[in-house]
């Protein structure tokens, strides 16, 4: 699990982050708002712990600009700002939790491990069949009918496919794909993605030049149609 610490007291920073990696999370922590929303564009995160007062950032712009893109990823707010209308504002903005300072730390560790294993169990997928159109998907053996015939898929096309399956209807983008399928530190060229759908157009179309289920959005991602 990685997590985001973003926090300009020096010693406060130090402390949480080294009692989160003896947890066994990894931790990228800063030390500025403007940095944190660079790194937050570049790299996946299950959950950000965001201080309020930052420089040129503040924690609850961080909040709002992430839950514009990212509605899944776990918020703690951890500030010293302690008024009721502090507290109603971070979840508001999308804020998950939010502690006061001082705090205790062992009460923090606490709620990020429940906040974590929340999303976990949110995100995990019980889809293990599917059919659309003549075509059929068992996401437990990875074999598929498709128009040639019985074959099976890889990996990689089972989580991109199952991705696009439970967001039909919906645009997926480029960087979600690149997040959740092949993670925050292996990204290849969107060409790749590409590949994938036309191959998987190959598999499951039946005229793969005019395709009724995958779909390429320009500029933006892909879109199973059902």
């Amino acid at each position: 699990m990685r997590i985001l610490l973003v926090e300009d007291e020096v010693q406060i920073r130090k402390l949480i982050k080294m009692n989160l990696e003896l947890e066994g999370y990894e931790v990228v922590s800063v030390d500025n708002g403007r940095k944190a929303i660079d790194i937050i564009e570049g790299q996946h995160f299950d959950l950000m712990i965001l201080d309020v007062m930052l420089p040129e950032v503040d924690g609850f712009q961080i909040c709002q600009k992430v839950r514009l893109n990212n509605t899944k990823v776990g918020i703690i707010i951890v500030s010293a700002k302690d008024t009721s209308h502090d507290r109603i504002s971070g979840l508001k903005y999308g804020a998950d939790d939010y502690m006061t300072k001082p705090f205790n730390l062992e009460e923090l560790l606490l709620r990020v491990s429940n906040l974590l294993k929340r999303s976990t169990e949110e995100s995990v997928s019980d889809l293990e069949y599917y059919e659309f159109g003549e075509n059929k998907v068992n996401f437990v053996t990875y074999e598929a009918d498709g128009t040639k015939g019985t074959f099976r898929l890889t990996q990689k096309e089972v989580l991109l496919l199952k991705m696009l399956i439970e967001r039909k209807n919906e645009v997926v983008s480029r960087k979600e794909i690149l997040q959740n399928v092949w993670g925050y530190d292996v990204y290849p060229s969107t060409r790749t993605i590409d590949n994938f759908i036309l191959n998987f157009r190959k598999y499951f179309e039946l005229d793969p030049r005019h395709p009724a289920f995958f779909h390429s959005v320009r500029g933006v991602g892909y879109k199973f149609v059902i």
